[in-house]
């Protein structure tokens, strides 16, 4: 490893080449984070210095195809800085369509329910961007319900958000939640057999990716339910895979429901409306 910060970059990138489409971007950040300075910083003030002892074990680690936002311990989303581990998925851009999906169906007051919150990411900016909103979110995973209520206190909305272990699938998971204006959830949505890169197979939780052979095992016990937990002329907003828009709407018109396509920035059907 080369002595200065420029050329052990320039090195760690090339090591990091054939696992990565950003291996530069994630070299750089991860210097960054060994320095504890901002890339901006990094790339401006400290080219010259030394390599911190710190900065070989984390590339150790995205060597093992560990996701960066483990390593740094954070992923922005929706402008927004969020806490992540293994214990949730990493929110992604392509899930901003849910919240932009969901601002234009709420008014300024009113009440959330975010089912399989993980993070909180989608609950929380929702919270954000309305600051008279209030909020549940619900996951099976008690883990994960502390990376949310980690992030409600770090985006200031502790008091407006309530974080419960609820588990869908088990009976009267429902009692006492009372009714919303709004329900989101981003569910398991991948089919048990999907190919994934090793970043997502190897590090992300499993329960929080997978959803049977056709990956609709969750929509199939969610959108049933849904009627109970929405105010006369609520919505859902649900996230779905990019091939699934059909099946999904085909569940949920079964269920009464008229439903609206939302694409991500890809144009590919990302999140359906449910009205």
């Amino acid at each position: 490893m080369p002595a200065t910060v420029m050329p052990a970059i320039r090195a760690a990138a090339a090591q990091l080449a054939p696992i990565s489409d950003t291996a530069r971007l994630d070299a750089e950040l991860l210097m960054a984070h060994a320095l504890g300075v901002t890339r901006s910083d990094l790339l401006l003030r400290h080219g010259a210095d030394p390599v911190p002892a710190a900065f070989a074990p984390l590339l150790d680690r995205r060597m093992q195809h560990e996701p960066i936002a483990y390593i740094l311990g954070e992923q922005d989303f929706f402008g927004r800085s969020f806490i992540v581990n293994s214990n949730v998925l990493i929110p992604r851009g392509d899930s901003e369509c849910v919240v932009e999906a969901a601002l234009a169906a709420l008014g300024a007051e009113g009440r959330v329910l975010d089912c399989g919150t993980g993070s909180g990411a989608l609950l929380l900016t929702l919270l954000a961007e309305r600051p008279a909103l209030t909020g549940v979110g619900v996951d099976a995973s008690p883990s994960a319900l502390s990376v949310a209520a980690a992030n409600a206190v770090r985006l200031g909305a502790a008091d407006r958000a309530q974080m419960l272990v609820r588990d869908w699938t088990a009976a009267g998971w429902q009692d006492g939640l009372g009714l919303f204006d709004l329900v989101i959830s981003n569910p398991p949505y991948v089919e048990t057999c999907a190919v994934l890169d090793a970043s997502v197979r190897d590090h992300e939780p499993a329960s929080a990716l997978f959803a049977g052979p056709e990956g609709l095992d969750d929509y199939r016990v969610l959108i049933p339910q849904l009627r109970g937990l929405l105010v006369s002329g609520g919505m859902a907003v649900l996230e779905i895979g990019a091939t699934q828009a059909a099946a999904v709407g085909h569940l949920a018109r079964d269920c009464g429901f008229g439903v609206t396509v939302r694409r991500d920035l890809a144009h590919r059907p990302r999140a359906l409306v449910l009205t």
